[in-house]
């Protein structure tokens, strides 16, 4: 075993309460810059500023897809980091401070409208998807450098879910709900980008102020590129089939995000319909997460992520009959999603702990920095990739833009795009997603011996927090 991994000698101090609470506001910042402009950008660029559909998904997803680049390379200038105050606490600071500005510069767009619209946005969202990989790829890595104790980690772990279903929720319903309160005028929008960024500004600078209470008991450290990376994980089958899985149910959530600004306004007929409907899809992400929580302790986290997984599909087969059947199906539909995602959101970074604990006992090594960039690469492409799909279902369907002064009627071909998009083409990215998922449970076992049990949640963690890492897996690669 490496020297990295030799435990401190005696046993380690919990962490202060401040850190772990402080850590998890870090996704105020996350929650909301991931949720905001899935949910609301490409609508504003087709429905406000008159970009063609087509131009209007590539301004959304070049940008977000350059993270793929700029990852890895965060992770290995930080890693090499001498600055003051460590190797991720200024990177945060440095998130903190420019995210928040070009977040709110990204819907103050001047008089433009078309392709020139679509340019400047594209280009003050590629500085804003900089922005936020310069924080969070040292924010997802410090966890793991903050103790050595996968119980501990765990409470950390725990607030940063409870915050990130906060964030989710909150942005989710507040900036739509200002963005369509002045008729979705541009003054409306800025208005929107500037709440918004008080929120990134608050979580992002409050994590960074908080961690400088936070212990530094072990380093990881990542490949200094994204090749290196792919063949650090190329050892790792369980990763690749779990890292797959949630790439392709990511890229399902992507594609229904984007869509439910479109379906609120041509298919309920309200634009302002999104904010009831989003908090039914994101309402339950708080409450039900205990719920999930108790059907991974008592039949494991594969087999509780193998049931949101199928409920998040009957959801979204569900809308596509909201047109015939009405509203109220709509809703309920939406809900039973808004169920599915508050697993998919838990699941998926309770099995991925579990699978870099199993990997570090295997290999020796630790690697947490260089597959939690991975997976936070893969994720952040696939939200965006699913903003640009749906994008393509408008174009291939003929969705007319407009601007704010001037509505225009939509071809039925239109109406059903917008259907298909938000509801059959998730269903079908999510159902492929578990044949991953089956292949990732071949590639872990249960050792005899070993008790199914789970530690319960500590108790100053939220309800609903993730326990310690599973005890039922082992990764036989």
């Amino acid at each position: 075993m490496s020297a990295d991994l030799l435990p401190a000698p005696g046993p380690l101090p919990p962490l202060p309460r401040r850190v772990r609470i402080g850590y998890g506001l870090g996704s105020l910042g996350t929650g909301a810059f991931s949720t905001v402009p899935g949910l609301i950008l490409l609508y504003y660029l087709t429905n406000v500023l008159d970009v063609p559909a087509a131009v209007a998904g590539g301004a959304v997803f070049l940008p977000k897809a350059w993270d793929v680049l700029i990852n890895p390379l965060v992770g290995a200038v930080s890693d090499r980091s001498r600055l003051r105050g460590g190797p991720r606490r200024p990177f945060l600071l440095i998130g903190a401070c420019t995210l928040p500005p070009l977040f709110a510069l990204i819907f103050a767009a001047p008089a433009l409208r078309g392709a020139a619209a679509a340019g400047y946005v594209a280009v003050l969202f590629l500085l804003a998807a900089t922005a936020y990989a310069v924080f969070q790829v040292p924010y997802v890595t410090m966890p793991a450098e903050m103790t050595e104790d996968p119980a501990e980690r765990s409470r950390v772990l725990a607030w940063r879910v409870a915050f990130l279903g906060v964030a989710i929720l909150l942005s989710g319903a507040v900036a739509p709900a200002i963005a369509h309160a002045d008729g979705d005028t541009p003054a409306s929008y800025r208005l929107m980008g500037a709440v918004v960024a008080v929120l990134l500004a608050a979580g992002m600078f409050g994590a960074w102020f908080t961690t400088r209470w936070a212990p530094a008991v072990a380093r990881s450290e990542a490949e200094p590129s994204l090749r290196a990376q792919l063949a650090a994980a190329r050892t790792n089958r369980a990763f690749l089939h779990l890292a797959g899985m949630w790439t392709l149910q990511a890229l399902a959530i992507g594609v229904m995000l984007a869509g439910v600004q479109y379906f609120a306004t041509y298919t309920f007929g309200s634009a302002s319909a999104v904010t009831p409907l989003f908090a039914c899809m994101i309402g339950p992400l708080v409450l039900f997460m205990p719920l999930w929580t108790r059907l991974a302790r008592a039949r494991g986290t594969r087999y509780a992520q193998w049931c949101a997984s199928l409920l998040y599909v009957a959801g979204a087969l569900a809308l596509a009959c909201t047109g015939v059947a009405g509203p109220a199906l709509g809703y309920l539909a939406v809900a039973v999603v808004g169920i599915a995602y508050a697993g998919l959101q838990l699941l998926p970074l309770t099995l991925l702990a579990d699978t870099l604990a199993a990997d570090a006992v295997r290999t020796g090594k630790r690697r947490t920095a260089t597959f939690t960039g991975l997976w936070t690469a893969a994720e952040t492409l696939a939200f965006a990739l699913g903003a640009g799909l749906f994008a393509l279902v408008l174009a291939v369907t003929g969705f007319r833009s407009s601007d704010a002064d001037h509505e225009v009627a939509q071809p039925g071909a239109a109406l059903t795009g917008i259907t298909v998009g938000m509801s059959l083409l998730p269903a079908v990215l999510a159902a492929a997603s578990l044949w991953l998922l089956h292949r990732y449970g071949e590639e872990t076992t249960r050792p005899s011996g070993v008790p199914a049990e789970r530690p319960s949640a500590p108790s100053d963690a939220p309800s609903g927090a993730p326990s310690a890492p599973n005890k039922d897996l082992t990764v036989a690669d």
